[in-house]
């Protein structure tokens, strides 16, 4: 993932969440995230992106997301929530995630099998960590949305 300050390399984990994985790749073959924002953080704690609103909507719909997308059900697992990880974001239905995902940047275990955990930062954590301080309003909302500028899949080497 390339943002306009660094870069975030992730680890999927498709031995876990399968169906959030899969989706997760295909939306980044098609491009989809190329240009969509981060929207939302909370400081210390995570940043949220992957809203098509962000692209070219209102503020006012960040995070909002777009209800025509499939959703894809939870894959609730053992992975801890901990520094690094990716999850999916989700509406108060467990089986409501769509394209929107979290990072998180410290430990979180209130999310341990209530969210799907699907991947972990393994480069790019200072990055991550900047974006949870970025500016705010009374919502979480960034003040000034981080673009990702291209999100792009390349094979994990160990």
């Amino acid at each position: 993932m390339k943002l306009d300050f660094g870069k975030v390399k992730i680890q999927l984990f498709p031995d876990v969440a399968p169906k959030h994985v899969e989706n997760f790749k295909k939306r980044i073959s098609e491009g989809f995230y190329n240009g969509l924002a981060f929207h939302r953080a909370v400081p210390n704690l995570i940043v949220q992106g992957g809203d098509p609103n962000t692209k070219d909507k209102d503020r006012s719909t960040w995070g909002a997301g777009d209800e025509s997308l499939p959703k894809i059900n939870a894959e609730f697992n053992d992975r801890p929530f901990i520094k690094g990880t990716l999850g999916a974001a989700r509406a108060q239905d467990p089986n409501s995630a769509s394209t929107q995902f979290f990072l998180c940047v410290e430990p979180f275990p209130q999310w341990d099998g209530q969210y799907t955990n699907f991947g972990q930062v393994i480069e790019g954590i200072s990055n991550v960590q900047v974006m949870t301080m970025a500016e705010t309003d009374d919502e979480q909302k960034l003040k000034d949305k981080i673009v990702m500028r291209k999100v792009y899949l390349e094979k994990y080497q160990k």
